[in-house]
């Protein structure tokens, strides 16, 4: 990390490379590593969790969709709850771009948090000019 940026947050894309070993994962295991040796925050809204949870149960099962929230709760991330602030803050995201609803809670939280946003997911690209991405 060339600067140290408030918080990351963790999109759906980053989280998925991370649970399934892909090589963007070694990548962001390091970003979050490093973020949490600099006492960084890492979250990601529930929306995004349940985005993950119900890939990896549509793909393995619900027991490894369990698994993997728990891997991400004993890996320190924070999941930040979709009060209406954020819902609101997503919305007009996603009125705007053409870009996943989960995503654009992603992006509404990394923008709301002044954070970087952790991805790989082109589709965050109509909002890299409003939010801080690291692209992995």
């Amino acid at each position: 990390m060339a600067r140290k940026p408030k918080a990351l947050v963790l999109d759906s894309w980053s989280v998925i490379a991370y649970l399934e070993d892909e090589p963007a994962g070694q990548q962001i295991a390091q970003l979050i590593s490093s973020a949490h040796a600099a006492d960084v925050p890492v979250m990601m809204t529930v929306v995004n969790a349940g985005e993950v949870w119900y890939i990896i149960a549509r793909e393995v099962s619900e027991e490894d969709a369990n698994s993997s929230i728990k891997q991400l709760r004993d890996l320190r991330i924070q999941f930040v709850e979709a009060d209406w602030e954020l819902t609101l803050a997503a919305a007009r995201l996603k009125a705007n771009h053409k870009m996943s609803y989960a995503d654009c809670y992603a992006a509404a939280l990394a923008k709301h948090k002044k954070a970087d946003l952790v991805t790989g997911d082109k589709e965050f690209k109509t909002v890299e000019d409003q939010i801080g991405i690291l692209w992995v």
